[in-house]
């Protein structure tokens, strides 16, 4: 399900948010999936794996960055300017270099409280920072610290920044990528330095840009000529996230007039079908979003944004049956998962919902829109420890630690002492006291 946009919420999309001015993270399991395609090559090459996920900040402003070891994030600004995959392949293979050359372990040392609950909120702060382009509104939004390393966290050095170019791309050239996109996606930036600093998008203020860089990475880039290999299957995926985020974000009249600019006939269905859906044409809606389901059956993704069009048009049941059968293609796709959940909430049948929300939370529990839900559902069945357990991580995630303490001494009364879910609260109740105590 795809979630964005203050002007549609009551209709079609839900906000995921951390307090005040911090980043909207866009939670959809389609472009998630097309993202980790694309992402893939360039991670294996640089040995990361898959221990990195890469979501998307709904921002139209043009950046990318990283904040932990384990995320890179993407503005909806950056994935809508760009063109073509490989474009969007070097945004990726430089912030996971500087994940693998270990410029963000260094900092994460100096942070406070890295590795208990207490971190929970650190990420969308810090990219509420990225998202405006200013570190120091990261300040006090997670864990209250106050400390000069958060507020200098997003901020790269010029070593730091060269060893990236570099290494981004030796590992487009060694999945075979053609380095190029590596220039093309800095000439977006040429001439930003002239600009005045309000003017200018985040990602030059965190990403320092000199001509100097540029012409070491076109050097960098022709010593690895020659050596890129198509991917028409990437080209897909680029494309199906691209038009997915601009059939949301974009106005409907706007995707309508462009849809079969995309190439795959179940992409431009899924566009219509969006598109539609926001002008509140159900029955053309479910029309195209079958005929993509028809060319791909097997699309858990495509079943995915029919059962969004079904719930949100009230059709409860029948949203029920379509986030099922996602599920059963992917069974471990935790936001589809936590979509099925969410729906069975709507019939009324919350003890089958936390089966399917607990899976979800085990497999991401970042997910607040899971956890809100999994609150309600275990109020539902009676269990008032579990559903203040799940208030407190949603608050502790959102960084708003003084409502997150008030629920995790309510569970603590609850729960057996000693349990993996009394400790879980004893965490959260710890961090608040320790940030509350920083404040003073």
């Amino acid at each position: 399900m795809f979630f964005v946009g203050p002007l549609l919420a009551a209709l079609l999309l839900v906000w995921t948010t951390a307090p005040a001015r911090a980043a909207t993270l866009i939670r959809d399991s389609d472009i998630e999936n097309a993202l980790a395609r694309m992402a893939a090559p360039i991670l294996k090459a640089s040995g990361l794996g898959g221990s990195i996920k890469i979501l998307l900040i709904d921002d139209n402003r043009l950046n990318a960055f990283v904040v932990d070891n384990g995320r890179i994030y993407i503005h909806t600004g950056l994935l809508m300017k760009m063109n073509t995959p490989e474009k969007l392949q070097a945004v990726i293979a430089h912030e996971a270099a500087h994940i693998a050359n270990g410029h963000i372990s260094r900092r994460m040392a100096n942070l406070d409280n890295a590795r208990t609950i207490s971190g929970l909120g650190l990420a969308l702060a810090l990219a509420a920072a990225a998202a405006t382009g200013r570190a120091d509104v990261a300040a006090g939004l997670a864990l209250g610290t106050q400390s000069s390393a958060q507020r200098q966290f997003l901020s790269h050095t010029r070593a730091e920044e060269a060893s990236a170019d570099q290494s981004g791309v030796r590992y487009m050239a060694a999945a075979g990528i053609d380095p190029t996109g590596m220039i093309e996606v800095q000439q977006l930036f040429e001439g930003q330095e002239l600009l005045n600093v309000t003017r200018q998008d985040p990602y030059m203020r965190s990403h320092p840009l000199t001509r100097d860089r540029i012409r070491a990475m076109e050097r960098y880039v022709a010593a690895y000529s020659g050596k890129a290999r198509p991917q028409p299957e990437l080209d897909y995926w680029y494309d199906r996230a691209r038009s997915k985020v601009t059939a949301f974000k974009r106005p409907a009249k706007w995707t309508l007039q462009r849809y079969d600019e995309s190439p795959a006939k179940d992409v431009q269905h899924m566009r219509l079908a969006v598109a539609y859906h926001r002008q509140q044409e159900r029955g053309k809606a479910l029309s195209h979003i079958n005929t993509a389901i028809e060319l791909r059956p097997n699309d858990a993704q495509y079943y995915d944004l029919k059962g969004q069009i079904l719930l949100q048009s009230r059709q409860f049941q029948s949203a029920v049956t379509a986030y099922r059968t996602a599920a059963k293609i992917a069974p471990r796709d935790s936001l589809i998962l936590g979509n099925l959940g969410r729906a069975l909430l709507t019939v009324d049948r919350p003890k089958e919902a936390l089966t399917y929300l607990e899976d979800s939370r085990n497999r991401d529990f970042r997910n607040m829109r899971v956890l809100r839900d999994l609150g309600s559902a275990y109020a539902q069945v009676g269990n008032n420890g579990m559903a203040s357990l799940s208030t407190a991580e949603r608050y502790a995630l959102a960084g708003r630690l003084e409502d997150a303490e008030i629920h995790a001494q309510r569970t603590l009364g609850l729960l057996p002492r000693g349990s993996s879910s009394y400790r879980r609260a004893d965490d959260i109740l710890a961090a608040a006291k320790r940030a509350n105590r920083k404040k003073r």
